[in-house]
């Protein structure tokens, strides 16, 4: 089983829809703070299903279960602390048992956890994922792969 991670920022969007078909997922797991921002182009919350659906044959899930808040969010782009962020964000989805409350039918049919960081090394889909993959999917052989 995989979870694929990939942020939208420096991507066209000729890019990210092929990038995301490739993939062969059906699920697009939104875990994104800001959804609706000017600077989410076309990834915006309220146009995004419809092109996944439309170009990719893939549906769209909100996910803020998995969005940090935007306090911690805020505190790590002002010190670049990325162990504090780390714990802190890792605290927070325990804290929430994302693993009691996301399906794992969409891991099944395969899914990609949605961010806007270019790469994954300091971006909290790096650790979502990872996460999902030692709870909800503890039983499964799983390879996360950073689109």
């Amino acid at each position: 089983m995989k979870i694929y991670t990939i942020g939208f920022t420096q991507k066209s969007a000729e890019n990210f829809f092929k990038i995301l078909r490739t993939s062969g997922a059906k699920n697009l797991l939104d875990i994104r703070i800001s959804k609706d921002s000017q600077l989410a182009g076309y990834t915006k919350r309220k146009d995004l299903p419809y092109f996944l659906k439309n170009l990719v044959n893939m549906e769209y899930h909100d996910m803020p279960i998995l969005s940090p808040e935007l306090s911690m969010m805020r505190e790590f782009r002002k010190t670049g602390d990325w162990g504090k962020y780390k714990r802190d964000y890792l605290r927070l989805i325990r804290e929430r048992q994302v693993e009691k409350k996301i399906s794992r039918d969409l891991f099944e049919q395969g899914a990609v956890l949605l961010c806007s960081e270019p790469e994954a090394t300091h971006c909290h889909r790096k650790l979502a994922a990872e996460y999902l993959a030692g709870t909800l999917l503890k039983d499964e052989k799983v390879e996360i792969v950073h689109l």
